[in-house]
């Protein structure tokens, strides 16, 4: 996996079209067997902390692991490559929504402020998901510290692997019935998308929506996604 290629992409267009919608797709981040190499660890045991059966837990059907430190050397790459292009974005969120927090340039800086607060169990996750299961809108908070940003990218390839299993997100601004958002993807593909709010220009100033995510449900076979979340968990 080379992580310089993240470099590569138009931030400038992948911004604004954070600001516009929430989220951004990322078009051939991993190629065919860089998906493969991933989800092939989810047969393993010895790089994961946890394993989360969904429907023990409401959270929908499927299961998903969370990876344990030292993360794989992929992995941990994408999430300190990624983490400088979307933190002045989250900057420049936070500043328009009258939040004070603001996070440092550098992924290992704001670990450490994670760590610090007693967040410390790394949340980079694999999930599979087969022919029924889906995952109910939710969003990814384990603590005080949240990094707004994080990022989803499909490892299996649609019509070949899985039909359905669709990427959602939905936005609600106030006084208004909620907006979905289905964001196509295709094997390797990554979405960007925000964790909790961003702000919404509005005609009396900029104002906060709440967004959640999840996939929908699977019609057939097996569905891999690889989940970076920047923040840790306590």
């Amino acid at each position: 996996m080379q992580s310089d290629r993240i470099t590569l992409f138009d931030w400038a267009a992948l911004s604004v079209e954070l600001d516009a919608q929430g989220c951004a797709l990322v078009p051939g981040l991993l190629s065919h067997e860089e998906c493969r190499e991933v989800a092939e660890l989810y047969a393993s045991d010895t790089q994961f902390r946890s394993r989360v059966v969904m429907a023990r837990h409401g959270f929908g059907r499927g299961e998903y692991k969370y990876f344990s430190y030292p993360l794989p050397e992929d992995v941990s790459a994408l999430r300190a490559t990624f983490y400088p292009y979307l933190a002045p974005i989250a900057n420049r969120w936070n500043q328009a929504m009258g939040i004070d927090i603001r996070y440092p340039p550098r992924h290992e800086d704001f670990i450490a402020r994670c760590h610090a607060a007693g967040q410390s169990r790394p949340t980079p996750l694999l999930l599979q998901y087969g022919v029924d299961d889906y995952n109910c809108l939710h969003q990814d908070l384990y603590g005080e510290h949240i990094f707004p940003l994080q990022i989803a990218i499909l490892l299996s390839e649609p019509g070949r692997d899985f039909t359905g299993g669709e990427f959602v997100l939905t936005e609600q601004r106030p006084r208004m019935q909620s907006r979905p958002e289905v964001v196509p993807l295709a094997q390797g593909d990554a979405v960007i998308f925000a964790v909790h709010h961003r702000p919404v220009q509005g005609t009396r100033g900029v104002y906060r929506v709440n967004l959640r995510h999840g996939v929908s449900r699977l019609r057939s076979g097996h569905r891999h996604t690889l989940g970076i979340i920047f923040h840790d968990a306590s």
